[in-house]
């Protein structure tokens, strides 16, 4: 086979350029790290690379928006701290009005304290994270949340979503809460029912929260839940006799008869300060030949006079800061006398009986934040050990073994050199170097 001077040169010019390719590639894989420079060097390895990455990618979103949920977390139970520490010094400002050796000036000296504390309230409300959106105001974090309409009506602008953070595939947390579950859906009285004075009362009987003893019972069909506690003095006799009765004002029946109420005593029962009220037949002395039991009682202490009631309603959301508004005019209005404290006692019993349902509805929103922050925490190093892992596999699959590459240099070097060489020697071979 004749070949010819050209064939010669492309042919050493062509295995010296494809080895000097591979040393660029040794070179450039030296340089970057990475034994795979395109798809083509490792088709398998790199489609498994691609999707390797994409998922330490998300994996690191995830633990990125983690510590964005950490942090409005934290501004959460923070302000949530700072509320029940608010209302633990209210009720102690409550319980102190109670003691009767204070004067009126005291009492309004008092209601000026909790003045200031009903504004902090009102402040801590409207609490904004550092991006200056509401954290009690659901999905609308622009929009400020409560708004006092009128003194002591305070107005909520928000609605009863609640913003969310994803930290992991099918896991997103709450990083904002609706307003209205934490100072507004609060149930009054002991969360059932709720009892109060009448405010023509003249005597000086003190009603309890009552208790629940049955709450199906409480919840049957036939209960009306609205009752009237009604009191009846009989001064003729010495000692003059306390009788009561119990109306149904819904159906305006007594409980006791069966009949229309009487609107003056003596009553079938016998009023024993202390001893249970109990919304159930007593027989004797009770008449009605419908027995009836609802599983609730209450209890009154004092002297109730004559024509005295208490009312017995189904409980129903009372928002704190009414609570707050009515406990400071409560001290504001006090004045002398026996029948004014009565007055008195009986709203700071109804105003701590609010707060501490308000501390428990405050406490528990709280235990919830603190166990959405536990998970974040724990979704988040879950996400930051799978990352690891995700990296080790790339490292695997993408990283360059040095020492190979490097002997592999050597030995492409060496390549080159002996074709350089060998195309030296072979350039030589003509006749015309014999002459």
């Amino acid at each position: 086979m004749r070949v010819s001077t050209n064939t010669v040169y492309d042919q050493g010019l062509f295995n010296m350029l494809q080895v000097q390719a591979k040393m660029m590639k040794t070179q450039e894989q030296i340089s970057t790290g990475r034994r795979i420079l395109s798809p083509s060097d490792d088709p398998v390895s790199s489609a498994r690379a691609l999707e390797v990455s994409q998922s330490k990618s998300v994996t690191d979103q995830y633990s990125r928006n983690a510590d964005s949920a950490t942090a409005a977390i934290s501004l959460q139970d923070e302000a949530l701290g700072r509320y029940t520490s608010l209302l633990q010094d209210v009720k102690t400002l409550a319980v102190n009005a109670g003691n009767g050796a204070l004067s009126s000036n005291e009492l309004k000296s008092l209601a000026s304290e909790l003045r200031g504390r009903y504004d902090e309230l009102v402040g801590l409300a409207n609490t904004t994270d550092s991006n200056g959106l509401y954290l009690f105001s659901g999905y609308q974090g622009t929009t400020k949340p409560f708004v006092e309409t009128a003194p002591g009506q305070v107005a909520y602008n928000g609605d009863e979503g609640q913003r969310l953070i994803q930290i992991g595939p099918t896991r997103n947390v709450p990083v904002a809460q609706s307003g209205a579950d934490v100072f507004q859906r609060i149930k009054d009285g002991n969360g059932t029912f709720v009892t109060a004075a009448a405010s023509g009362n003249t005597g000086t009987g003190i009603v309890s929260p009552g208790d629940v003893k049955d709450e199906a019972a409480w919840n049957t069909a036939g209960n009306s839940k609205n009752y009237e506690i009604r009191f009846a003095v009989d001064s003729s006799t010495s000692p003059a006799q306390t009788t009561y009765d119990i109306v149904d004002t819904v159906n305006n029946v007594s409980m006791l008869t069966g009949l229309p109420p009487s609107a003056t005593g003596p009553y079938l029962r016998t009023y024993q300060p202390g001893v249970a009220i109990r919304l159930a037949t007593e027989s004797p002395p009770d008449t009605n030949a419908v027995p009836f039991d609802y599983g609730v009682q209450l209890d009154v202490t004092g002297s109730p006079a004559d024509g005295d009631t208490f009312t017995i309603a189904p409980s129903t959301n009372q928002d704190i800061f009414s609570t707050l508004n009515d406990l400071i005019t409560a001290l504001e209005t006090a004045g002398p006398g026996a029948t004014s404290n009565t007055k008195l006692t009986n709203s700071l019993n109804t105003a701590q009986t609010r707060i501490d349902s308000s501390l428990n509805v405050a406490l528990t929103v709280r235990a919830a934040v603190g166990a959405f922050g536990k998970e974040v925490d724990t979704n988040k190093n879950a996400a930051q050990d799978l990352s690891v892992q995700f990296s080790q596999t790339l490292s695997q699959l993408q990283d360059l073994d040095y020492a190979s590459a490097i002997t592999n240099l050597s030995y492409q070097q060496v390549s080159l050199q002996a074709a350089q060489k060998s195309f030296l020697q072979i350039q030589q071979l003509n006749l015309f170097s014999l002459l």
